[in-house]
């Protein structure tokens, strides 16, 4: 009777260190997946006064948008949680969506190989971000439904460990990066 709840109790313990290591592993992922969306952010966050500075050459006129895109590069910058990076990052591509448009009225800034050089990062950043945010999903994902499921989900609670946001962003148009074909 003793040798079964000694191994009850031994299978137990072997359970509880399992899962805990597989939330820790989970969470190192997550946290490694953020960092990758942090680079491709900061890349971003890099192009966009040099965009701006070109542009600015031929729309000077465009002072609001550029301020607005200026404050929210800042703002970004900042940002501390998913959730505030989600918002800044939606009114960003907006705004950095909206200036592509005026730049489709001056056709000698979109013959600039200057201009054409930093479109090109800037979409390359882009494709880099979308596959940095699926990265950092997927990991997400897989970390809290470890959290959710039962045993796991008594073992999470026990050691602290929370679900994580989603770095997603709302609805569809949002969705898209700036369009940067000309």
């Amino acid at each position: 009777m003793s040798v079964v709840i000694i191994s009850l109790v031994i299978l137990i313990v072997v359970y509880f260190i399992f899962i805990y290591n597989k939330l820790i592993q989970l969470q190192n992922m997550v946290e490694e997946a953020w960092s990758g969306i942090d680079v491709q952010l900061q890349k971003r966050y890099d192009l966009i006064p040099n965009i701006l500075k070109v542009v600015q050459g031929y729309a000077a006129h465009e002072k609001k948008l550029f301020e607005s895109i200026t404050r929210l590069r800042a703002k970004g910058m900042d940002a501390e949680s998913v959730k505030d990076h989600e918002v800044t990052e939606v009114g960003l591509s907006k705004a950095l969506g909206s200036l592509f448009v005026v730049v489709e009225n001056y056709p000698e800034l979109k013959a600039n190989q200057n201009f054409l050089e930093l479109q090109r990062d800037l979409s390359k950043v882009e494709n880099d971000l979308q596959h940095a945010r699926r990265y950092y999903n997927g990991s997400v994902r897989n970390y809290n439904i470890l959290i959710d499921q039962f045993p796991s989900k008594l073992i999470a609670k026990a050691v602290n460990h929370q679900q994580r946001d989603y770095f997603d962003i709302k609805n569809e148009t949002e969705k898209a990066a700036p369009e940067v074909n000309f």
